[in-house]
């Protein structure tokens, strides 16, 4: 990806322009961390960077962002602008596309998220990041004061930041994090549930939580079940603890799964019943949550002789050629008594063994 990136970028200076790779990738490569994707700002404006690239789509004309395909990677150009104004508390105004890398830099979020890297792939820290890198605190680019109130994203982006990075929050960042929380009812349900996705799936997601709490931002999330979450490993068991599916954007399998998690945590015990009905994934969820090692739940699950009605060791057409005829009702309940009695270990599953106990009871 890095190989790629720098080819794009010494194609761009080729043709006149600067161009680097910036934030979260040059971070990530400093902590010797992966990152997914590759950000990279410019000089040249959008209908430049079409120019030099056959695979360019626009997008986001309106703010300078274009995407280029390279060996089926997509790397995102924006050129340099300056931010005028904000709407909402969130989007800029109007942007001005400007040539100065600074000045481009000024307008982004967090120090650590500023550095670069040119064509040679030497890192360039122009705001000190490096330092703030070392020191493991998130510190705002520009004085928090006002840099919140143009968007208040930057609110859970610092918390997110803090969490998956187990970085620090500077005191004056603290400080007006905790004035403008309430600036979170504006911004859309899709953005604040992004950003705790990423903040409950991290494997420090119970510093996430704890930050959401002590900066008093659960109430204005509509968590309000937050300090009485189980901390999981998994983001869904924290979503499913939080009686909020009424409230947020949920794909319909989170939905599913949210529901079959409640229903399950309901009750007292995951008998084998639950475990086929439910499933691995969400019972080894409700296990977490109740404190049950996860290790016995796989072992009790891959102990059950069947694991779908596909298992059952009966064909419909072996059914038809014991009563001869198709009775679709009397074999539905058939099939849901030979289920029950092998999972409650009334009836082996063996072809024989349940052809004798249908011919026995119904027949």
């Amino acid at each position: 990806m890095e190989k790629e990136a720098l080819e794009l970028i010494r194609k761009i200076s080729d043709c006149g322009y600067k161009a680097y790779i910036v934030g979260g990738f040059v971070r990530d490569k400093i902590l010797n961390r992966n990152s997914i994707d590759v950000d990279i700002a410019t000089s040249a404006k959008p209908k430049e960077i079409k120019s030099i690239f056959d695979d360019v789509k626009i997008k986001d004309v309106n703010y300078g962002s274009v995407t280029v395909i390279k060996n089926k990677i997509i790397f995102e150009i924006t050129t340099f602008r300056k931010d005028i104004g904000y709407l909402n508390n969130r989007t800029p105004e109007k942007i001005k596309y400007i040539k100065n890398l600074k000045k481009d830099l000024k307008r982004r979020d967090f120090t650590i998220n500023t550095l670069c890297m040119d064509k040679t792939g030497n890192i360039i820290d122009i705001l000190r990041a490096r330092k703030d890198i070392i020191d493991k605190v998130i510190k705002m680019v520009g004085n928090p004061k006002y840099r919140l109130k143009e968007d208040a994203l930057r609110i859970l982006r610092a918390v997110r930041f803090a969490t998956i990075l187990d970085f620090k929050i500077d005191k004056k960042l603290e400080k007006y994090i905790i004035k403008y929380g309430y600036l979170l009812d504006k911004l859309s349900l899709n953005r604040k549930k992004e950003e705790l996705d990423k903040i409950f799936s991290s494997v420090n997601n119970k510093k996430g939580i704890e930050l959401l709490l002590k900066y008093g931002l659960d109430k204005y999330l509509g968590l309000n079940n937050l300090s009485n979450v189980s901390v999981g490993t998994q983001s869904i068991s924290i979503w499913s603890q939080l009686n909020v599916l009424d409230i947020y954007p949920f794909s319909k399998i989170e939905r599913e799964n949210i529901s079959k998690i409640n229903e399950l945590l309901r009750k007292v015990t995951i008998s084998n019943n639950d475990l086929y009905k439910y499933g691995l994934y969400v019972s080894m969820v409700v296990a977490e949550i109740k404190g049950t090692p996860k290790k016995t739940i796989v072992n009790r699950y891959n102990s059950l002789d069947i694991h779908s009605r596909r298992d059952i060791n009966i064909t419909f057409k072996e059914l038809v050629s014991i009563f001869e005829r198709e009775d679709y009702e009397l074999f539905k309940i058939i099939y849901l008594d030979i289920e029950n009695a092998i999972l409650m270990n009334h009836l082996i599953n063996d072809n024989n063994e349940i052809k004798n106990y249908i011919i026995q009871k119904y027949k």
